[in-house]
């Protein structure tokens, strides 16, 4: 039985155990490096942590292994959609000839030859001022790779489970009940008189600033052929169902209705003519697949690239290509979608600070595109 562990193993595995469970960080497996440890996690200030046990003699080492990290990032950067990616980098093996204030863009580096040197380190004491507290443990050896290895292990499991109970497939019942208000409407207007409730409940500017601001969500559940209402329908199924099982039913609910809010704004702001289609508020949901993918871009990422952004750029190719489409309805569902999912958050994933600035920037959004289309003359 091993019970005697070296000294920068350990502290490798006491890090590993810290940044693990008490950072949300998460291991990333990185081609091409040895004696590495790559730590990720796009919400925390440094979004890169490497953990480096190779010895590192003299200078032009340090810049080759900086050079090194820059074009990993790089790579990690474009997989994650993230713009600037700041990194740090912890040494446990340097030689003498190294200089130690050699700084880098975006990589700072902490170096280190044992655990008093790390906890005394000001940089450390500043950014991490409870490790010192974590790097605390009762079991020795052996005991002590077992209890870290189980934590982390846990660790893992636990946003595992949490990941897949978000992205698993649930019932859309909402989904389902929007669709079935959408066959019936069709259905009562191709039965009875479908240009009356074009002329009665659809959008249209002036209508709506003689007072009539219900047309601005009614004209989001009426569809003029039966191409209309499919298409729609259709879409609808597939984002709908996504969206809502993401989110969850109350918070789906809020951003349709507020993204088909959004689509009549900002379209009886750029148009005077009649407009109707759930097509705005379903481009509202793509808005909103795009908030969410972004906060799990490491799960979503070529889900992004191959498939949302594209549609969305299709479409909106499209509106402006064929006459009669609203494109200007379509771009305020986006936009809307987008704004109220960061409000109403994903999860576990947003901080409270993200939501305020949610609901900060809907309100704004909102009340702009109310004095535009309701009250500017």
């Amino acid at each position: 039985m091993i019970t005697q562990i070296n000294e920068r193993d350990l502290i490798s595995m006491k890090l590993l155990h810290y940044f693990i469970t008490k950072k949300n960080y998460n291991p990333v497996i990185v081609q091409g490096v040895e004696n590495e440890i790559w730590l990720e996690n796009l919400d925390g200030e440094y979004k890169i942590i490497r953990i480096v046990n190779n010895y590192i003699h003299n200078d032009e080492q340090l810049d080759f292994d900086a050079f090194k990290t820059k074009r990993m990032v790089k790579k990690i950067k474009k997989r994650t959609f993230t713009l600037k990616m700041k990194t740090l980098t912890i040494l446990t093996d340097v030689g003498e000839n190294v200089s130690r204030d050699k700084t880098y863009d975006n990589i700072d580096i902490v170096f280190y030859e044992d655990e008093k040197e790390l906890i005394k380190n000001n940089f450390i004491k500043e950014e991490f001022p409870d490790l010192k507290d974590n790097l605390e443990y009762s079991e020795e050896g052996f005991s002590l790779f077992l209890k870290i290895t189980d934590d982390i292990n846990k660790k893992n499991r636990k946003t595992a489970e949490e990941t897949d109970r978000i992205i698993e497939p649930k019932n859309p019942i909402v989904t389902y009940i929007l669709l079935g208000i959408m066959s019936i409407i069709f259905l009562y207007g191709y039965i009875t008189d479908p240009n009356a409730l074009v002329l009665n409940f659809g959008l249209q500017k002036d209508l709506v600033r003689m007072g009539e601001v219900y047309r601005l969500i009614t004209g989001a559940f009426l569809h003029v052929d039966i191409i209309h209402i499919l298409t729609n329908a259709y879409s609808l199924y597939v984002i709908g169902s996504m969206t809502e099982s993401y989110y969850g039913k109350k918070k789906f609910v809020l951003i349709y209705l507020l993204s088909a809010l959004s689509a009549s704004l900002l379209s009886i702001s750029m148009s005077d003519n009649f407009s109707i289609g759930a097509s705005g508020a379903i481009f509202g949901l793509l808005g909103s697949l795009l908030y969410f993918g972004y906060h799990y871009r490491v799960y979503f990422g070529n889900v992004l690239i191959r498939r949302i952004v594209p549609v969305i750029i299709l479409n909106l190719f499209i509106g402006f290509t064929i006459p009669g489409i609203d494109n200007f309805a379509h771009i305020g569902g986006l936009i809307g979608g987008f704004l109220i999912s960061k409000a109403v958050g994903v999860n576990t994933r947003d901080k409270k600070s993200d939501k305020i600035n949610g609901i900060i920037l809907s309100t704004i959004y909102f009340g702009f595109l109310i004095f535009l289309g309701i009250f500017m003359r």
